[in-house]
């Protein structure tokens, strides 16, 4: 029996240490799964069940942020159809329409002054700053307070879009995720993308033009890597709009848009550089506009929190004659691709609606730039449609074609985006039988534009910022190095000799810690010298760091400019 007994008891010892390793050896692949999904990313399936979920959840703050514009415009204007805004608010007492902007920048202005370090809102130029240099992050705090403060200047009488918005909120859900499998560089701007593509799908219902915006605008690369699950992304968001608002088109063409091809063509030529123009006027107004009310604070000293009330105050007034630029636009819009404006009109609302736009980014109220300049687009189309069917009626289409092109063209030289651009137009309208007039639009707009400014409207605000994106990663790389982070420290066994440096220090050669590439490499090239002592002001006197090698900040650079090459190429 105790033979027995201890057979048994050994068997069930057994049976427990089979137990205890299978759970010990699953615990150990369960680990060694999480660190290859932190430190090596996900598996390309993995991947794209991310991608889907990630999507899923920008589609639906897409949605959300939608909803929520509608229900915040309709308690304020009282208005029951948001398509429908600047009719009613003609019915309105002007000092309604006066008013409501004015408490909407007060709003804004306290929301950014207490919760932002710079009293700026965050929008698309930030996620193009973030998937260049941040490894696909962009701020989370200061993100949340944009939102909230595009939504109200959306909703109480602000002159802008609602995709730079929505776009960051994606950017943040995406930084979340990132952050919480602690993903590299290459995986966090991909999962960025998905979520860029799937707000601007769910926002526009627009699933190609969703992907190619994540891919042409905020990745500003065509990665075969990255493709597969940003369409997976927009597909996702685009279903939770069509969940939401079935099939349709944003705006509703006449049957009337044809082309009388070869004698017609030399008229959207023109028309697409004239559309450069308008572009280049309009980014330029919104810039001239943020100089102007920079120096007016600091000549009056206004407030920071005041600069989005003078903002409304302006709007209001100019709204209570023209209703017409307050919010996104849409039915000004429509009006001109269906023809419902004569010249003069189309002429009018779009100078007035590039004045309110400028007002409302300069004075830091929030919102996007990229419906206005649909808007702005579609009435510069019209306006020259009438000008040249009326020149030439026995050789032109319909005016309303025109009016669709320039909305293409205006959009395309603003974003700096000709392919999602053209794609997006195609997708709003439902209208794909005139693609040849848009695209040669598109193409000279965007041209001409990209040579009057810094490729777009985002690359030029980075560039203001002093973050240079525009002219590639040869450059802005340099930026993202620190010299602390690739100097050799004094008490480096191959660190330069003290009293060397010391020397150098005293005859004004050396670069301070805070100090990056972009800075040292000149001085570098201008010296001559084999390395730069690196210094930490205290009391405005330097203390010795380390030392900065040439031959270490040209590896640094090189290995740099290798990783992008293999990212853009792989």
């Amino acid at each position: 029996m105790g033979k027995a007994g201890s057979g048994a008891g050994e068997v069930k010892e057994g049976g427990l240490t089979v137990l205890r390793r299978h759970l010990v050896d699953m615990a150990r692949l369960f680990d060694r799964g999480w660190q290859l999904l932190r430190h090596r990313g996900p598996s390309q399936i993995q991947f794209w069940f991310i991608a889907l979920a990630i999507g899923t959840a920008a589609g639906f703050a897409a949605l959300v942020f939608r909803r929520a514009i509608e229900v915040l415009q309709a308690f304020f204007y009282g208005s029951p159809d948001v398509n429908r805004l600047h009719s009613f608010a003609e019915t309105l007492p002007w000092y309604v329409v006066l008013l409501v902007p004015v408490a909407g920048g007060l709003a804004v202005g306290a929301l950014l002054h207490w919760f932002t370090p710079d009293n700026r809102v965050r929008a698309v130029a930030d996620v193009i700053e973030g998937a260049a240099i941040n490894d696909g992050r962009v701020e989370k705090k200061a993100g949340l307070v944009s939102a909230l403060a595009s939504l109200i200047t959306l909703s109480m009488g602000g002159s802008s879009g609602r995709e730079g918005p929505v776009v960051h909120i994606a950017a943040m859900i995406s930084s979340w995720v990132s952050n919480l499998i602690r993903a590299d560089g290459i995986t966090g701007r991909d999962l960025l993308g998905c979520a860029v593509a799937a707000a601007v799908s769910a926002s526009f219902n627009a699933p190609i033009a969703g992907a190619l915006f994540a891919l042409e605008v905020v990745l500003r690369h065509f990665a075969l890597h990255a493709f597969a699950p940003i369409v997976v992304a927009s597909a996702a968001g685009t279903v939770i709009n069509r969940l939401a608002f079935g099939d349709v088109t944003e705006f509703r063409l006449p049957g009337t848009t044809t082309l009388e091809f070869y004698l017609e063509l030399p008229a959207f030529l023109v028309l697409g550089l004239v559309c450069g123009l308008v572009a280049v006027v309009m980014m330029r107004a919104v810039f001239f506009a943020d100089d102007v009310e920079n120096r007016l604070q600091r000549r009056t000293g206004l407030p920071q929190w005041a600069r989005p009330a003078l903002a409304g105050l302006l709007l209001g007034m100019i709204a209570i004659p023209f209703p017409h630029i307050i919010g996104v636009g849409y039915e000004t819009t429509s009006m001109a691709l269906t023809g419902q404006l004569v010249l003069h009109e189309a002429i009018v609302f779009a100078m007035l609606k590039v004045a309110a736009v400028a007002i409302t980014l300069a004075g830091r109220m929030g919102g996007g730039i990229f419906s206005p300049s649909l808007m702005v687009g579609a009435l510069t189309g019209l306006a020259f449609g009438t000008i040249a069917t009326g020149m030439f009626p026995d050789s032109s289409g319909a005016g309303t074609l025109y009016a669709l092109a320039g909305m293409g063209a205006v959009a395309a030289a603003v974003l700096g985006a000709p392919i999602s651009t053209t794609l997006i137009v195609f997708e709003l309208t439902g209208d794909w039988q005139t693609g040849l007039a848009v695209m040669v639009s598109v193409s000279l707009s965007t041209a001409l534009a990209s040579r009057l400014v810094n490729r777009s409207f985002f690359l030029t605000q980075l560039e203001r910022r002093n973050v240079r994106l525009a002219a590639g990663p040869q450059t802005y790389l340099l930026a993202m190095f620190r010299v602390t982070g690739v100097m050799r420290p004094v008490m480096d066994e191959d660190a330069a000799e003290e009293d060397a440096c010391h020397e150098m220090i005293a005859q004004g050669l050396f670069v301070p810690t805070n100090a990056t590439l972009e800075t040292a490499l000149p001085v570098f090239d201008k010296s001559g010298v084999a390395f730069l002592p690196v210094v930490k002001m205290v009391d405005e006197v330097p203390i010795l760091q380390g030392a900065l090698y040439h031959v270490d900040a040209l590896k640094a650079y090189n290995r740099a400019l290798a990783a992008t090459a293999a990212e853009e190429h792989s």
